[in-house]
Parts: C-alpha cells; sequence; structure tokens
C-alpha cells in the first residue's frame, strides 16, 4: 500500500490538550505556560534522569528551511529555546515526529527525518548526540545501515543504559521503488538497534517482516528488558497491535495484544502508546475493527509477557490519536480524540488494571486539521505535562496530580 492511500484513508484528526487524575471530577483548564512562535509544530516531551522535562519541536526558518528547537523545563520554569539544527532537507510530516532521550551520563539524543533523493517519500533517520545540555551538536550519523531510497521513520527511543539509547523504527528498504514520486511496494518493516552517546551504532535486528507502514512505533523499558509496540499487518490486512519483547539479549516473536480482527487495506497512521513502570506496563491503542471505532487499554504485570483484559475508554465515535502516562501503582491515564456531532474534543479518562475505569471527561475542543499532529504526555512528579500543536503553534500546559 503506498503512503498516498495512507493519506487518503487515515484516520484524522488534533488533539489540544488539558488533563487531571481523578476519577470522577473534570479538572479547570490550566493555563498555557509555554508557546512556540506561528508554525511551529510537531512537539514531543521527554524526561530526564533528574525529572526535568525536555521539549522538542520543529518550526519554519527563513527560505523554505526548519529549525529543530529544544527547551527545558525545570522546577516550574521553561528555559530559552535552542536549535539543534536547521535545514532544508527536514521530511517534515504530521504524523511522523522527531524524539529525545537523555541519558543517566547527562548526554542528549535526539532523532529527526531526512529527505534523500530517490523519491517523495524517501527518508532517512538522523540522530546527534550534545553533551552540554542542547547548547552544541555532534555531526549527524545515520541511525540505520540501509541506505536505500525508502522510507524510514516513525521512530520511538528510550534510554536503555547510562551512556547507550534504544530505538525502534519502521523501514522500507524491501520495499521495491517504481517512480520518483512512489515509494512502490512490498513490505514495511519494523527494526531496532542501539545508539551510544559516542554516536556509535549498535547490531541491527529485525522485529517483524510485514507491518503496517504508516503507524507510529512505542518503546519502553522494563526490568526485564525491553518492550515494543506497532500497528501489524497479516497478509489478510488484519491490522492489530502487537508487541515484541527483548529478553536477555533477544527479542520474542511478535504477540498481539488483543484480537481485535480489524480488517484495513491501509494504513490508518493510528499507532499504539506505551507507558512502563518496573514490570507493570500499560498500553493504549485504537481500532474500528467491524466498522465500529473504539480507544482500548490494557495493563501487563510481567513486562508484556501476558496481558489483561482490554478495558474499551472511548464513547462510541472516537477518532483515536491515543497518548497513556502511568500514574504509579497500576493506574493509567489515557488520552484520544472523539467526535461529538461537528466538533472533535479531547476526551481523557483514569482506568485501572482491575478494569475500573473512571469517568470520561472532555478537556478541550479540537479540530480535524492533519498539521494539528499529535499530542504528547509526560509524567512530572506530581505533574501532568501536555505539549500540543495549537492553531498559532506548539502549546505546552500542565496540570497537578490529585492526591
Amino acid at each position: 500500500m503506498t503512503r498516498q492511500a495512507c493519506g487518503r484513508m487515515a484516520w484524522s484528526g488534533l488533539v489540544a490538550l488539558l488533563v487531571t487524575c481523578t476519577a470522577d471530577a473534570a479538572p479547570p483548564a490550566p493555563e498555557v505556560e509555554f508557546s512556540g512562535p506561528p508554525g511551529s509544530a510537531e512537539p514531543n516531551l521527554a524526561l530526564t534522569p533528574n525529572g526535568a522535562a525536555v521539549l522538542t519541536w520543529l518550526e519554519p526558518a527563513v527560505e523554505r528551511r526548519h529549525a529543530l528547537r529544544v527547551a527545558v523545563r525545570a522546577a516550574g520554569r521553561w528555559s530559552e529555546p535552542r536549535t539543534i539544527t536547521e535545514s532544508d532537507s527536514f521530511f517534515v510530516n504530521w504524523a511522523d515526529f522527531p524524539s529525545l532521550v537523555v541519558l543517566a551520563d547527562g548526554s542528549w539524543i535526539a532523532h529527526w527525518l531526512a529527505r534523500v533523493p530517490g523519491g517523495v517519500y524517501a527518508y532517512h533517520v538522523r540522530l546527534a548526540v550534545s553533551r552540554d545540555r542542547g547548547a552544541t551538536w555532534s555531526q549527524p550519523i545515520t541511525a540505520h545501515r540501509d541506505r536505500s531510497p525508502q522510507e524510514h521513520g516513525f521512530v520511538a527511543m528510550v534510554p536503555w543504559d547510562d551512556s547507550t539509547a534504544a530505538l525502534v523504527w519502521l523501514d522500507g528498504r524491501e520495499m521495491k521503488l517504481t517512480g520518483p514520486s512512489d515509494e512502490g511496494e512490498g513490505d514495511m518493516t519494523l527494526r531496532f538497534a542501539t545508539v551510544t552517546s559516542g554516536g556509535r551504532l549498535g547490531a541491527e535486528a529485525l522485529l517483524d517482516a510485514r507491518t503496517c507502514e504508516c503507524c507510529q512505533t512505542a518503546l519502553a523499558r522494563t526490568t526485564g528488558g525491553l518492550i515494543a509496540a506497532y500497528r501489524d499487518r497479516s497478509p489478510e490486512e488484519i491490522r492489530d497491535i502487537a508487541v515484541v519483547r527483548r529478553v536477555s539479549g533477544t527479542w520474542t516473536a511478535p504477540v498481539r495484544v488483543a484480537d481485535d480482527n480489524w480488517h484495513y487495506p491501509g494504513c490508518p497512521v493510528n499507532g499504539p502508546a506505551l507507558a512502563s513502570l518496573g514490570d507493570t506496563v500499560a498500553i493504549a491503542w485504537f481500532t474500528a475493527a467491524r466498522n465500529e471505532p473504539r480507544v482500548f487499554a490494557a495493563f501487563s504485570a510481567d513486562g508484556g509477557a501476558t496481558w489483561g483484559p482490554p478495558v474499551r475508554l472511548d464513547g462510541g465515535h472516537p477518532v483515536g490519536r491515543v497518548d497513556v502516562e502511568l500514574l504509579g501503582g497500576a493506574a493509567a491515564l489515557v488520552t484520544w480524540l472523539e467526535t461529538a456531532g461537528a466538533r472533535t474534543d479531547v476526551r481523557a479518562r483514569r482506568v485501572e488494571a482491575n478494569g475500573r475505569a473512571g469517568r470520561p471527561w472532555r478537556v478541550a475542543e479540537s479540530a480535524q486539521a492533519r498539521s494539528s499532529g499529535f499530542p504528547r504526555l509526560l509524567r512530572l512528579g506530581d505533574e501532568i505535562l501536555f505539549a500540543w500543536t495549537g492553531a498559532e503553534g506548539i502549546r505546552v500546559a500542565a496540570q497537578k496530580l490529585e492526591k
């Protein structure tokens, strides 16, 4: 299935977020505490070992260039933004956006997407390292050894050890190019690698040889290793959520989280989200199996080896675009988009591993433009931090967790 078809068949929507963690009452809207300039988009959030937050985003620059920018929130205050890199070759996409991780040795590793010659959807994953909190950055390297003019993106990245990050991505090296404006036909794959704070790549691993072409991936670290989640693709075009786990240095075979049996001959551009704490893992996802859009969450107490029954969270008309954060213990907060007549709302709901879910609430009105992208969540001590793309650019707000 080509990316053009993915775009035509995508479940679109936007999120503008605000949240609380009480199960029974809607919170007051938090005030925006950080605003990007007009045109800024694709925000993402990362947690530092000392409990600060790092925000990355893209913003337009002169002469059709874009800049990847970064700012830090510590003790409730935001730093002045800095530029990681600026280029006219960014692959800027509403659903496939840069990220950053902070390692225990103090290094920051950022990723972004760069167009390469050969096709409209020919782009590679670039990585760069900073050892001075984003003041300066190393020369970029390519995250994958394949250099074919195909899609390489939808990266999920987490700290692995004190000086190493782990990442998974969708890799189109097996998709045969048929023309300069078409990425061709073939199977999208899910692959894994590591990168050190010195910029050294580890060995690549093939995790799944046939996946959905343009849904976000998710990656989390557990006590026993790593877990990656993604939308799988069977020969019969069943596109359910699957996980693979890295245990004792070996990746397991893919296992579906639930048997949704969503038959869909295209990419819905609607991937899963993961959150972990020790061996407790929460996953949230969207499906429209049997033409019934739904949002689910499920929990695992053993690092993703087994899963509890899915808990449905939506109100009957979800668009998807999920995110999830663990709240401690066996509870999580899930957000998603849902239509309400002619309006698109952001909904939030607290859910527990025992299946108990709080009352869902509308946290904000939204829009359906793809340029609005995918909002992000981050738990920051006793706060939940939200980043989204608004009509004027990116916005960030915080909400205290209720005791």
